[in-house]
């Protein structure tokens, strides 16, 4: 479990800024709301992922599963910034 919470952070300090880079304009977020957000990204990502192929163990890097928490960390910040009404800027 510790383990498993660790490589969330780890993917989310990845994930977080790519979802980041992604989204286009300027999103007012803080850098650990960002890992956060990404961590929680790479999570249901990776959730999404097994469930929808059944694949629960792979040698390496996971590129399908991380590309899905990219995606996943994008809606995110965007849904975070809609929440707390921060806009994007360009």
């Amino acid at each position: 479990m510790i383990g498993t919470i660790l490589a969330a952070l780890v993917a989310g300090a990845i994930v977080g800024p790519l979802a980041r880079l992604v989204l286009p304009g300027r999103q007012h977020i803080s850098v650990l709301l960002t890992v956060v957000l990404g961590a929680i990204g790479s999570l249901i990502g990776a959730f999404i992922y097994y469930k929808a192929t059944g694949v629960t163990d792979t040698k390496g890097i996971d590129w399908i599963s991380g590309l899905i928490g990219v995606v996943v960390a994008a809606a995110l910040i965007v849904g975070y910034g809609m929440i707390t009404g921060n806009r994007q800027t360009r």
